[in-house]
């Protein structure tokens, strides 16, 4: 079914074939729990990184509509390199000639740091182990990661065979990485083991797997080999992974010489949250990609893990702090866009249109002293950390109240408003904000202000001069431009704005009276200008003008002009009403 729906002028598609999915979650059996009445990692805290591995240029790679050229994993491999990622999965030689030649690439140019170990996957065959290690000819130092599927349904259905079966191809696929390793012997090497769909696994069958490969391997704590296990779909809740990872903490052997290792998946949305519960757990080692590309819904988001590590004063050990240059490279080599809303690096991020939210942070960064630990209401980090600033914290829309539109006045002008006058320019900002239905540009309210609020027409006072009279009085006496025509008026009284509410009563037909002030200065030393705020009474009305100037005194006289201005605005509206 097809439809058109108008809305002011609109048209909008609506597109359907008439028909619902059958929604039926009776389809979907409940995922076995296992049994740990005696967790520990509840009570675990993350009080340093783990050990992170990036597989953006394999598994992240894989999931592109358009898998990276050598040249894009080039440039991304410099970038993981430059943040000071230490173990780089850099693709799957043995099935990808990209992969391959990229390899050769790295190796030959001598373009792998010392303390960069690369590492490469393949899967438990011989043909496909045995190219891999001719594609590391020369390298330093390696990781070659072998895996196979243990899930039920790839036993059952995709390979069809039985348990038995499945640990004798992972037994295999280690003694064959084992053995070509040693036709290689300037190379540092290091094993990894992954029983790929770990989370569809029976528990106690993956870790006997896992088991047999290390009998194979007979790791040494002077030398570990590295047990992965990948929630590669994610199927249930991350405590429920967190019980899994601790209980193969309990029971892997060789644990002193094994560097246990997740790399979680984020199809139910919680891959972040997955890892670090197994950090708790009992897991030395993360992989995952930055900001979570990957297969389906994405990879764990290492980039976030960490950011979340650093919110709390931990040390990620990884340089995340140029968050521009991350964006530019993960869309060059990925094709693909960062939400606005993406943890940490979205454009968004760091801003808020919530009037409550936006009246909190300013209080909150006004009450900031040097050297105060971060602690700022909705603005986990200080953006500034990672090359944002604070332009972008706050803007204005339909949503937004008095306290955002007085701190991004005071950002672009430095106009500190008198609480007063916050509500009342808000809700001149807020009827532009409702009519457009968009955001309120910062431009257009300052605009808006000094139109409203420091008007200079139809009167402007020029030039004038204060003089003493013999009562003591200060005397103004001052050139006025007063539509279109030229006057001097001049008027008594205690000080310069008295004496020229005084002149002004006399001229323009109501009461001037001062019922509020406040002053300010812009800027230090010889370029400081001041900036006064007054509220006159008119009669029945108040008015609040705003003036500038070399020195206080011109500033307080053009906002009682400005606010004089309003009044004969007013006057002139309802005349013509009349």
């Amino acid at each position: 079914m097809s439809g058109i729906e108008q809305n002011d002028g609109i048209r909008t598609e609506i597109i359907g074939d008439g028909s619902a999915g059958t929604f039926d979650y009776r389809k979907y059996p409940a995922y076995p729990k296992p049994k740990l009445s005696d967790r520990t990692w509840p009570d675990q805290e993350i009080t340093r990184a783990p050990v992170w591995a990036s597989v953006d240029l394999r598994d992240g790679n894989q999931a592109l509509i358009e898998p990276m050229t050598v040249q894009q994993k080039m440039v991304f491999f410099e970038l993981l390199v430059d943040i000071g990622f230490k173990e780089i999965e850099i693709g799957f030689p043995a099935a990808s000639q990209i992969d391959y030649d990229f390899t050769r690439r790295l190796i030959e140019e001598d373009l792998i740091p010392q303390d960069v170990t690369v590492q490469v996957l393949v899967q438990a065959r011989e043909e496909l182990i045995e190219r891999t290690y001719e594609s590391l000819q020369g390298v330093h130092r390696a990781i070659v990661h072998v895996y196979n599927s243990t899930s039920t349904v790839q036993r059952r259905d995709v390979f069809r065979m039985d348990q038995a079966g499945i640990r004798d191809l992972a037994v295999q696929g280690a003694t064959w990485v084992q053995e070509y390793a040693k036709r290689y012997p300037d190379t540092d090497w290091r094993f990894q083991y992954s029983p790929e769909s770990f989370t569809g696994t029976e528990l106690d069958y993956a870790i006997d797997v896992c088991n047999a490969v290390l009998e194979v391997w007979q790791p040494r704590p002077e030398n570990p080999v590295i047990i992965n296990l990948p929630a590669t779909v994610e199927m249930t809740t991350p405590n429920v992974f967190a019980d899994q990872i601790e209980i193969v903490h309990r029971q892997l052997h060789h644990r002193d010489a094994v560097v246990l290792s997740v790399h979680t998946h984020n199809d139910r949305g919680t891959g972040i949250a997955a890892s670090e519960l197994a950090v708790m757990a009992g897991a030395d080692r993360v992989e995952g990609t930055l900001l979570g590309n990957g297969e389906r819904t994405g990879n764990m988001d290492i980039l976030t893990m960490a950011m979340n590590l650093y919110s709390r004063g931990v040390d990620p050990e990884l340089d995340l702090a140029d968050m521009a240059r991350i964006q530019k490279v993960y869309e060059y080599c990925n094709q693909l866009p960062v939400h606005p809303r993406h943890p940490y690096i979205g454009e968004l991020v760091y801003t808020s249109f919530s009037g409550s939210h936006q009246d909190a942070i300013r209080k909150c960064m006004s009450a900031r002293k040097p050297g105060d630990l971060w602690d700022v209401a909705y603005i986990p980090i200080d953006p500034t950390d990672l090359g944002r600033n604070y332009e972008a914290v706050i803007r204005v829309n339909s949503q937004s109240g008095k306290g955002g539109v007085a701190w991004l006045l005071e950002r672009e002008t430095g106009y500190n408003l008198p609480r007063e006058l916050q509500p009342l320019f808000s809700q001149h900002v807020q009827k532009e904000a409702e009519r457009t239905a968009k955001e309120v540009r910062a431009d257009w309210i300052v605009t808006a202000f000094e139109q409203e609020y420091m008007a200079r027409t139809p009167l402007r006072l020029g030039d004038y001069r204060l003089s003493s009279t013999e009562a003591g009085d200060d005397q103004l006496s001052a050139d006025v431009h007063m539509d279109g025509q030229q006057q001097r008026w001049v008027g008594k009284g205690d000080g310069p704005v008295d004496a020229w509410t005084s002149a002004l009563a006399q001229h323009v037909g109501f009461v001037v009276e001062v019922d509020d002030y406040a002053e300010h200065t812009l800027g230090t030393g010889s370029d400081a200008r001041a900036v006064a705020y007054v509220k006159l009474k008119t009669g029945e009305r108040t008015w609040w003008g705003v003036g500038t100037g070399g020195d206080i005194a011109r500033a307080a006289l053009d906002a009682v002009s400005a606010a004089v201005n309003r009044e004969l605005a007013a006057r002139a509206a309802e005349a013509q009403v009349a």
